[in-house]
């Protein structure tokens, strides 16, 4: 092996006990991938809320004096990470962290702007929060919305059902307005030679260029796949990995952890088994 000093990220996010999403799946598949995960919790739940009840200690208040501390320190990342926000008094705290950061040469911002799904934003995102969480989106260089979250950033409305290529094309070319150079709309269904699947859509603004990425569908949709994907982006963006590549990556790896997890017969709020192919991304990242 070529040894070399780990790329550094900041992953901000909440952190589950139990159920895995959030930190418990960015830290080591960050890991995996080469890069250092240095985490910066928003809130620590039991477990996710998926479940029928959870405990919850929320970090809103403490959040400020977190990141102050690693800017009195001089703390650089090279690459930072965005995810769930559970609450709108965070987000100015992070969007200063974030515009610190590019300031002394952050080399990629990702911002997953967890928001909402089905054409509506979850229980707890207030149009408020919605507006503020719209401010991050500048500071990002890639951010990687489902459609629900990409309608909410451009104020377009949400239609159930497919979207054609004019209509995400156009949907992408109002989020690059507000910022973002590369962008990737989630988990769209769509058919696979008259079969269910889904699909990623790409857009770069510089050199131009949009497609969509189809992956078949391995079983139903389970919890934190969103953050196994952006995680594998954000590591694949340090790493130098071509965008494309980077995303039809995470869609396959996905795809084969929910597979697993089906034929383990996994319950669904336990997500996917990741664990099991952790190797494979570090043998990819060794490539």
């Amino acid at each position: 092996m070529n040894l070399q000093i780990p790329k550094k990220a900041a992953v901000i996010n909440s952190f589950a006990g139990y159920g895995r999403c959030s930190l418990t799946e960015a830290l080591p598949i960050l890991s995996a991938m080469r890069v250092q995960a240095c985490p910066v919790p928003t809130a620590v739940f039991s477990n996710h809320t998926g479940f029928a009840a959870f405990a919850c200690q929320d970090l809103t208040a403490f959040l400020p004096s977190y990141l102050e501390q690693w800017k009195q320190l001089n703390l650089t990342f090279d690459g930072v990470l965005c995810g769930f926000l559970g609450q709108a008094e965070q987000i100015l705290s992070v969007s200063s962290f974030l515009s610190d950061q590019k300031s002394r040469g952050c080399q990629t911002i990702l911002v997953d702007p967890v928001m909402g799904d089905h054409g509506k934003p979850y229980r707890t995102i207030t149009p408020k929060h919605c507006q503020k969480l719209r401010s991050l989106i500048p500071l990002a260089d890639i951010i990687t919305p489902n459609i629900t979250e990409a309608c909410l950033l451009t104020d377009t409305p949400w239609k159930d059902g497919f979207w054609n290529e004019s209509e995400l094309s156009e949907l992408c070319q109002r989020l690059h307005k507000l910022g973002p150079s590369k962008i990737v709309i989630t988990g769209l269904p769509c058919l696979i030679h008259g079969k269910e699947g889904f699909e990623n859509y790409l857009s770069c603004k510089e050199p131009f260029s949009q497609r969509a990425c189809p992956t078949p569908s391995a079983g139903p949709s389970r919890h934190g796949t969103g953050d196994i994907f952006a995680s594998i982006l954000m590591a694949d963006a340090l790493n130098g990995v071509d965008f494309s590549v980077s995303v039809q990556k995470a869609a396959d790896f996905i795809s084969k952890c929910i597979s697993a997890s089906k034929a383990l017969q996994i319950p669904e709020p336990d997500g996917v088994c990741f664990e099991n192919f952790l190797s494979d991304l570090s043998d990819l990242a060794d490539q």
